[in-house]
């Protein structure tokens, strides 16, 4: 029986396979399957895999003949998951060994839905702990009650989807599916969802997955229109709390969630492409008009005056004709 699948989406990252492929190999137990996702590489990265497929211990390569993007390499991955448990890494990143069959007794012991753990995030050779923002350790929580208050980093905001293990029950309820399609931010939406709809969650003091941050090829560092996905993505995570049974309670926290996410892209819009930069403003002042305005002139009230006043202005900014997400 498998125990843990872990899901590891690959795309041109012929660079860092090699290392993310050796971290496998040292968290290997005869009870894991690494699902492999080749999400239609067009470098050395198909060949990468193809010798993992046979070199590494519970290797099951999937290939996919389009590219889809990091939310659909996840749900293939989701899909052909056997294990009781999942997680996820991406292909540029890498675990400690031994890492995983931690990670596993963690969530046993505890019998949670999900649990979360902290990461080491890598840019060049700088290393820098990122904690889960939940202050309760080793304890199981309700899911919903960590969602807030709106003012102040919470769990939903740490939304890396490879800083946990989920229990399959939450993939048998339709609640670890990402959004298909999702370019950037599809992480966003999933939390969100998480959060709401499991019962039972922890976090957990467990360092071991290492975070590669600055990567050329990541959306992150490449200022297209791929980047502009985290309008749709917000648009879903506003669009579900505001049908919640708590919208009320839920919905200032996501309204102002959205409003800082525009605030930052807004803040270093010369890494877009020009016409990109237009379609960002023109998106952004859209998304603004349609969150409920109430919430929005309070989240606008509770920010700083600079992001404030940035957002206002687009607010105020007239309606585009045409313009499309």
């Amino acid at each position: 029986m498998v125990k843990l699948s872990v899901i590891v989406p690959f795309y041109n990252v012929q660079q860092y396979a090699p290392d993310t492929l050796r971290s496998l190999k040292s968290n290997a137990r005869e009870d894991f399957e690494f699902i492999l996702v080749d999400d239609c590489s067009r470098d050395g990265t198909p060949e990468i895999l193809a010798r993992a497929e046979r070199e590494l211990p519970g290797a099951v390569l999937v290939r996919h003949e389009q590219n889809g993007g990091l939310a659909t390499a996840r749900n293939t991955g989701i899909d052909r998951a056997r294990g009781t448990y999942l997680t996820f890494l991406d292909g540029d990143d890498w675990l400690a060994p031994g890492y995983l069959p931690k990670l596993l007794a963690s969530i046993e012991e505890l019998g949670c839905d999900f649990l979360r753990t902290d990461h080491v995030q890598c840019t060049a050779r700088s290393r820098s702990v990122h904690r889960v923002p939940v202050g309760r350790r080793n304890t199981v929580l309700n899911p919903r009650e960590a969602i807030l208050p709106a003012d102040r980093s919470t769990s939903v905001d740490y939304a890396y989807a490879w800083a946990g293990v989920y229990h399959r029950r939450l993939v048998d309820r339709g609640v670890l599916h990402f959004t298909d399609g999702l370019r950037t931010a599809e992480d966003r939406p999933w939390i969100w969802k998480l959060h709401r709809e499991a019962e039972s969650f922890a976090a957990v003091s467990l360092l071991g997955v290492f975070y590669r941050r600055g990567v050329a090829s990541s959306l992150t560092q490449i200022g297209d229109v791929r980047q502009l996905d985290f309008i749709r993505a917000f648009d879903q995570v506003i669009a579900e709390t505001a049908a919640d049974r708590e919208a009320g309670v839920l919905l200032p926290k996501a309204v102002r969630t959205y409003c800082a996410i525009i605030s930052h892209h807004l803040g270093s819009i010369e890494r877009f492409e020009p016409a990109v930069a237009k379609k960002l403003k023109s998106l952004s002042a859209a998304a603004l008009r349609r969150m409920p305005q109430d919430v929005l002139d309070e989240a606008l009230d509770s920010m700083d005056v600079q992001r404030a006043t940035r957002l206002r202005r687009l607010r105020r900014r007239p309606a585009a004709a045409g313009v499309a997400a």
